[in-house]
């Protein structure tokens, strides 16, 4: 299903949604692309827009200019500005700024960082401001890559011997 204009759907399965303005409710979209993005209680394989916003959702893989999660749950969120408010998400890399709210991060990656009331596992910034806690901070990144690095040199060894 495609339109270049405006889209809006509620209560659909649909494959593939594309529009300038789309905005789909209660659905399950297998990708949608578009300029101005509107997704509230949405299941989406992939998302892609200018700006982008997610309302009780989830998605494998969000791609924007401008991407704002609230309460949400996303696999991988790429964008030059991210929002996310009381979500979840595994991946997030951002070219600008990243601000977090109440959420939950694996790993998080951004030229400035912003964050009330998180926890992450690695956070990786240039600026980093606000109440964040993080399981590894770098001094403890680097020697676990070291470790890790150290036992896999191990067993490269041992089974090279074989």
């Amino acid at each position: 299903m495609k339109n270049k204009k405006e889209k809006e759907l509620e209560q659909s399965d649909i494959e593939f949604l594309e529009g300038e303005f789309v905005n789909v409710k209660q659905s399950t979209i297998r990708s949608v692309e578009g300029g101005h993005v509107e997704l509230q209680q949405v299941g989406a394989l992939s998302i892609d827009g200018e700006r982008i916003e997610v309302t009780q959702g989830a998605s494998a893989i969000l791609r924007g200019n401008e991407v704002n999660l609230n309460q949400s749950i996303s696999a991988i969120t790429a964008a030059d500005h991210t929002s996310v408010n009381f979500s979840f998400t595994p991946v997030i890399v951002s070219r600008e700024k990243t601000s977090v709210n109440r959420s939950a991060v694996g790993l998080m990656a951004a030229r400035e960082i912003k964050a009330e009331s998180s926890s992450a596992f690695l956070v990786v910034g240039n600026k980093i401001e606000g109440n964040i806690t993080t399981l590894l901070d770098w001094k403890s990144a680097a020697a676990l890559g070291a470790v890790m690095g150290g036992i896999w040199g191990f067993f490269s060894l041992l089974l090279k011997k074989k």
